[in-house]
């Protein structure tokens, strides 16, 4: 059984979203539990687990020369690169205003808040073999929101985003309170502080995003839990991997299958053989 449609890019589809109609994905929402030394000591120990003591150290101190890098005048004048976006829509989606209380405990967690260019991810949808009419877009480690509010200039049935720090998950939420734009064609948007790792994935023809957003751990399981949900519900399924660091880890999923490469990101179609 192959799941695929060919019917033109986003950029050609004219139909206009309205409510969300579609199934939800079952996730645990995270914004209640506890948070900061609890979660800490939990992704320690999952670095642990993973890395072991060498590996998780050597992962640590790298990431935390890197903290410290961004803190210097030069680095933190050039994370306001790319506010144009937030300026125009009246949201607050760059990098630059990421307090260092979130960017510790995004060095303990394996992941770091990074916005999507929005001339790259137009290209990105682009590149989909299909129009996106029907389809719910899901951006798995979506930060502060803005992937959510491009998405939304394309008529997607429905757009979530998980996110797991919930400082910027509530940040993602006043966004897509706040934001207006003339484009926007999907208006059921909705953001989620959670475990991507726990994430059920709607039976909805889904379009999902990851700009390279967790640790190689995590990400078998999230593919793992993708492959597990096909079966139950078959569906048109494509990923789009915005910054591939990983891509050797989907290249040995043989029911993922390339479609699109350039330097920036790779498209894949989800194929499941009877």
């Amino acid at each position: 059984m192959l799941f695929f449609l060919d019917l033109g890019p986003c950029a050609k589809a004219a139909r206009k979203s309205g409510s969300a109609g579609a199934r939800r994905g079952n996730l645990t929402d995270d914004s209640t539990k506890p948070s900061g030394s609890t979660n800490a000591l939990t992704w320690v120990r999952d670095s642990l687990r993973h890395r072991g003591l060498a590996g998780s150290a050597r992962y640590y101190s790298r990431e935390f020369l890197d903290l410290l890098r961004d803190l210097t005048p030069a680095r933190r004048k050039s994370r306001y690169g790319d506010i144009d976006f937030d300026f125009e829509h009246n949201v607050d989606t760059t990098w630059a205003t990421v307090s260092l209380r979130t960017r510790v405990r995004e060095w303990l967690s394996g992941g770091q808040y990074q916005p999507s260019e929005p001339v790259v991810f137009r290209e990105m949808l682009d590149s989909l073999p299909l129009a996106v009419d029907g389809f719910t877009f899901i951006d798995l480690g979506s930060g502060k929101g803005r992937t959510l509010l491009m998405a939304s200039d394309c008529p997607f049935r429905r757009i979530v985003g998980v996110e797991l720090l919930a400082e910027l998950n509530a940040i993602a939420l006043q966004n897509i309170a706040r934001y207006r734009s003339d484009s926007q064609k999907c208006f059921a948007i909705e953001s989620h502080a959670a475990d991507a790792s726990r994430f059920d994935f709607p039976a909805d023809p889904t379009v999902l995003y990851l700009f390279n957003p967790f640790p190689r751990h995590v990400w078998r399981g999230v593919l793992a839990n993708l492959y597990r949900s096909l079966p139950a519900a078959p569906r048109p399924v494509y990923l789009i991997y915005h910054n591939p660091v990983h891509q050797d880890i989907i290249a040995a999923e043989s029911w993922l299958q390339e479609l699109a490469r350039t330097h920036q990101f790779v498209i894949y179609r989800a194929v499941m053989n009877d």
